[in-house]
């Protein structure tokens, strides 16, 4: 095969971090308040500009609480858990990595007796209405590993007594999240949006509040997992405030994201330009004769963490070890040639493709790196 000679303009296809929006450049962080405490009026500041920006574009209800929280998604998930969980019996649902993760520390740290993790595997969901309303229950909107995605929350009763705590971090900004189905609500500034690492957003709602307020978790709480004090919520935590020193680098790139997140339309555009990548890859799959969606039922594929399988059966006669490098090689020729970067499938998923398509891709540059892939697999096919 013909070696392409278009490459993609921007070849970062990283399912986090993620691609900077269009244009961006390190001028971007020119306004940074460096040497200034996150504490002073200037740097609380632009954390509540976060916050509020944040608030807007996502549309998220009147009298949610919006916080920044250290440790990425990670912390966010793993604070609500330490925090909110115990109250009641738990429901995990997990369909990919970073969902079994959520369940390893459910089972495995928190030691919660009454646990039920109704699991899947990847390219599939549990079986939704297998969910108690009555328990909490712990899920990843979108699996960025798995290219899964929940179809919508019209699983989650309006009648639950229990909390919806949602892993959203690959979907928000790129998703339409349903509030008043969803107590607790995660993301970092490093996927959709594009921005830097290290900060994680925790979003809870009055449910999730009254929680905090009236239970005591019988652990030991992590002064970084802290939420109340005397029984009543942080309020500064979710005015800008923050419990450990954020970067103001990264609140600046943030905020640059969410200003451009602004100036193209806001949610509407930003679901509509993820979507158009993934129309992009699907009109592709529908022709090529070694890849397919990890997925095949296309109501709940991603379309920000496009996750693909190799299909074609000469591939299927390798072993294991072979084909693992031979995925390595592929995606290794592709960064050589800079036609597309770190597409690689996650270290624990199967073993394939994953391009991310949230909103900071340009469909151009999805198109442009398609026959890439193609003259890629046919030269380690040969």
């Amino acid at each position: 095969m013909t070696k392409p000679s278009l490459k993609p303009k921007n070849p970062c296809f990283s399912s986090g971090p993620c691609a900077k929006r269009p244009g961006w450049e390190l001028s971007a962080l020119q306004d940074t308040p460096v040497g200034r405490s996150h504490r002073a009026s200037v740097g609380k500041a632009k954390l509540q500009e976060v916050i509020e920006r944040s608030k807007k574009i996502l549309n998220i209800p009147a009298g949610y609480h919006v916080g920044i929280v250290p440790a990425s998604d990670t912390g966010a998930v793993e604070m609500a858990m330490w925090s909110l969980l115990g109250a009641k019996p738990v429901d995990v649902l997990t369909w990919e990595s970073f969902g079994e993760g959520w369940a390893t520390d459910v089972v495995k740290q928190l030691k919660l007796p009454d646990t039920r993790v109704l699991k899947a595997p990847y390219g599939q969901l549990p079986d939704l209405r297998e969910v108690n309303s009555n328990h909490d229950v712990i899920f990843t909107w979108n699996g960025t590993t798995s290219g899964v995605c929940v179809p919508n929350g019209d699983w989650i009763s309006d009648d639950r007594t229990g909390l919806t705590i949602c892993d959203a971090t690959s979907a928000a900004f790129a998703m339409d999240l349903p509030w008043n189905k969803l107590d607790v609500v995660t993301w970092s500034w490093q996927k959709v949006l594009g921005g830097e690492g290290a900060h994680g957003m925790l979003v809870l709602s009055p449910r999730a509040v009254e929680r905090l307020e009236s239970y005591t978790p019988a652990w030991p709480m992590p002064k970084i997992f802290r939420l109340t004090k005397g029984g009543k919520l942080m309020e500064d935590i979710f005015e800008g405030a923050t419990i450990n020193t954020p970067s103001m680098l990264a609140v600046e790139d943030a905020l640059d994201g969410l200003k451009w997140a602004e100036s193209i339309g806001g949610l509407t555009s930003l679901i509509a330009r993820a979507k158009a990548n993934l129309s992009a890859v699907s009109a592709w799959v529908e022709k090529s004769d070694w890849a397919g969606f990890l997925t095949t039922e296309p109501s709940i594929r991603s379309h920000t963490s496009v996750c693909l399988k190799i299909i074609d059966p000469w591939f299927a006669s390798l072993d294991e070890k072979e084909q693992a490098a031979k995925a390595k090689q592929l995606v290794k020729l592709l960064e050589t040639e800079k036609a597309g970067l770190d597409l690689g499938a996650y270290r624990d998923a199967p073993v394939g493709l994953r391009i991310w398509c949230g909103a900071t891709v340009e469909t151009a540059d999805v198109a442009a790196l398609l026959p890439w892939l193609d003259w890629a697999y046919a030269e380690i096919k040969k």
